[in-house]
């Protein structure tokens, strides 16, 4: 999770799935066809693909002993992963812990390249395929899921294989007083939903309540720095949880480009989105002030994020949509590139990357090669494009999906929160469009 982060698509409680007609299901099966040729994305995994990450998920428990002497054991540190109701697989843990001067947090990154490097089959698929993509009701995934949903899977009460980010930050200011990226063997303590995350908040005597509670103190304290230092917040109403991960991600996602960059004198595959013009954004900001009920605050005109931000704030919920639309009409398309210049102007960050995700996003893959050989591959620019076009295609599919669903009366939301089910009697069907 990251920037552009998975909302939670876990099930509506009470919710069953949406029931369609075996007709329907064809159209929708057909139309993903459709969509998969013409964006040309790859579906079924190649024999050879699938065999190699088969082989890779046998005598797991030997190889990750073999591996303990070699990296930093975190088997003891109190570890777990919060993630959608529905996820198949938990990619990033947290941990965290409070000193006199500092927080120490820990991002857990499954250490997906020890199992896909650029001598498999598997990593010359990651690279075909760019990116997972999420239409509702259907996923295409970038990674084999039987490799991904198990060693690559950070399931509780089991050793697995991570990439960890640790993260020592000033308690005054939050800057990195120190980082350190290193492979390690952790054992997660627990998998919470964003629900449960939520309830351990509430309850003082849950497990994990103290640590949910110090993480939530720290991504909050996080979160309104950015947002006091012009970072962009579309999203004013995510809950506790949802700020937790996101904020930790960002973290973590920023150190290591601070890392490779400042520290190791080493090029990255960096996520550089550029500003819209001062014309644009003053369209965009007029646009948002002639909606009814709406102000943006005199004080904010000066930088359209903070504007933004604050308007969103403050701003009748009917008029949400509008204004994130207004915003999101002007912003150029972010990119992967080799070099970080310009920076990400939404999140006002001068040097990015993305590595928190290297189950979905070949850009986190390629980082944690990066990471790992402390240099870059000879094609990176070439890799940076792929991962882009990959992933425009992507939001493009999707985006046609979603026309469709709509055109023949299906909700996209509710297929992606509740999954389909195909129903032999039509007319049951029907009452659920």
């Amino acid at each position: 999770m990251s920037d552009d982060a998975q909302a939670d698509a876990g099930t509506v409680e009470g919710q069953g799935p949406v029931e369609v007609s075996e007709d329907l299901a064809r159209h929708l099966e057909n139309k993903r066809e459709e969509l998969f040729e013409k964006f040309e994305l790859r579906d079924e995994f190649p024999p050879e693909v699938l065999e190699e990450a088969e082989a890779r998920t046998e005598g797991v428990t030997a190889e990750i002993q073999d591996e303990i002497g070699e990296r930093e054991d975190l088997r003891d540190l109190t570890t777990w992963t919060t993630d959608p109701i529905d996820a198949q697989d938990f990619d990033d843990a947290i941990s965290i812990a409070e000193r006199d001067d500092e927080y120490v947090l820990w991002v857990h990154i499954a250490d997906v390249t020890h199992y896909v490097n650029p001598e498999t089959a598997m990593w010359d698929e990651a690279v075909e395929r760019g990116n997972t993509v999420y239409l509702p009701g259907y996923t295409v995934h970038m990674l084999p899921p039987v490799l991904a949903e198990t060693v690559c899977s950070l399931v509780p009460n089991e050793d697995r294989l991570a990439h960890t980010v640790e993260m020592h930050l000033d308690k005054e200011n939050l800057t990195y007083e120190n980082i350190e990226i290193y492979k390690s063997v952790i054992e997660s303590d627990e998998r919470l939903t964003y629900a449960e995350a939520e309830s351990r908040l509430e309850d003082p005597d849950a497990p994990l309540h103290e640590e949910n509670a110090l993480v939530y103190d720290l991504a909050e304290q996080m979160h309104e720095q950015r947002k006091e230092d012009g970072s962009l917040v579309l999203n004013p109403a995510r809950d506790r949880a949802h700020t937790i991960i996101e904020e930790c991600m960002l973290k973590a996602n920023k150190a290591v480009t601070h890392e490779l960059m400042w520290n190791r004198g080493v090029s990255a595959m960096y996520r550089v989105h550029p500003q819209p013009s001062p014309d644009e954004w003053s369209e965009a900001l007029r646009e948002i002030q002639d909606l009814d009920g709406v102000s943006i605050p005199g004080s904010t005109w000066d930088d359209p994020r903070k504007a933004v931000n604050a308007t969103l704030e403050d701003a009748p919920g009917r008029q949400l949509d509008k204004i994130q639309w207004a915003v999101m009409k002007v912003m150029p398309r972010a990119r992967y590139m080799n070099d970080p210049f310009g920076g990400h102007h939404a999140l006002n960050f001068e040097i990015y990357g993305h590595f928190t995700s290297p189950i979905r996003r070949l850009s986190d893959l390629i980082n944690h090669w990066i990471v790992y050989q402390n240099d870059v591959p000879e094609n990176l620019v070439e890799l940076c494009d792929r991962a882009s076009d990959k992933q425009k295609d992507a939001e493009q599919c999707e985006r046609e999906y979603k026309t469709f669903l709509q055109e023949v009366g299906l909700d996209p939301m509710a297929v992606n929160n509740r999954g389909i089910e195909v129903v032999e009697d039509e007319e049951e069907a029907e009452k659920t469009l």
